[in-house]
């Protein structure tokens, strides 16, 4: 079996192989699972809509009610392996409602700071395509609530392929990917994991300077094992643990987790080691 690392080709041991095959053996491909990928935000204008926390405060104060629709955002540089940098940027929130769920679009009428705000940009939010029914409306976002629920947040282009376990109701930028729905804790962890680097790094495609496209299609194809609600709920208490404070003796016990779940022998285990992408 060959796979393409940079310009040179590397041929995997026999054993290397044999851990490829008995992973995937036992997985159920993503595209399978009760999952959801989605894209982060896209504004059409992001000068307009994302805003640092001083203009937050500043809309809040001219308008308590400018509170109620602006959201913490994370973009794709935030992220990292069980964790994000906040860089204190938010989200005006102007989404453009659900009509299958009886939710309308905001209507910017009723947040007079916030309207002014966008009032300084109207050409450019009147001119793009990302727009939704009114040039102060955020395009349709059929997933819209995904991001209020507990999710995994990852960068659409990376080289390190971190992912983090979010259930603070952060937004994102296009910038990022979100996965919703069953075992988000556990697929956190086995995304982490050193078994899920040294298996399946090369299923993503590699671009300049060793960094990956982490689109659907590509994780659609992963196949991971499956795990109970109880196991779940275990990998959850340790991915709150090291999302609290990180630490490699950390990482690799959730890595051993995964290798006992796999029933991965000491060699094999020896032969994955700790995957830390430099």
């Amino acid at each position: 079996t060959h796979f393409e690392v940079g310009e040179s080709w590397a041929i995997l041991s026999p054993i290397e192989q044999s851990i490829k095959r008995k992973i995937e053996a036992v997985g159920k491909p993503l595209k399978d699972w009760d999952v959801r990928i989605n894209y982060g935000i896209k504004t059409g204008f992001n000068d307009a809509f994302i805003i640092n926390g001083q203009k937050k405060d500043e809309l809040i104060a001219k308008d308590p009610k400018s509170a109620e629709i602006i959201r913490p955002i994370l973009r794709g540089k935030d992220i990292k392996r069980y964790g994000y940098d906040f860089h204190d940027k938010w989200l005006i929130l102007t989404h453009n409602g659900l009509k299958e769920k009886n939710i309308p679009p905001v209507d910017v009428t009723k947040y007079p700071a916030i309207k002014e705000h966008l009032d300084q940009f109207y050409p450019q939010l009147a001119k793009r395509q990302d727009k939704g029914n009114t040039p102060y409306n955020l395009r349709n976002c059929a997933y819209m609530e995904d991001f209020n629920k507990p999710k995994i947040v990852y960068p659409n282009m990376t080289k390190y392929m971190p992912f983090v376990y979010d259930d603070n109701a952060y937004c994102t930028n296009q910038k990022c990917f979100i996965i919703t729905g069953q075992a988000i804790a556990y697929l956190t962890a086995f995304f982490n994991s050193s078994l899920f680097k040294f298996c399946f790094r090369d299923s993503f495609p590699e671009l300049q300077g060793g960094t990956r496209e982490m689109s659907k299609i590509f994780f659609d194809k992963i196949p991971v094992m499956q795990v109970t609600d109880e196991m779940n709920a275990r990998f959850r208490s340790a991915v709150n643990d090291i999302q609290n404070v990180y630490s490699k003796s950390k990482a690799m016990a959730i890595d051993s987790m995964i290798f006992d779940l796999y029933n991965l022998s000491e060699k094999e285990r020896q032969v994955i080691g700790f995957v830390e992408i430099e």
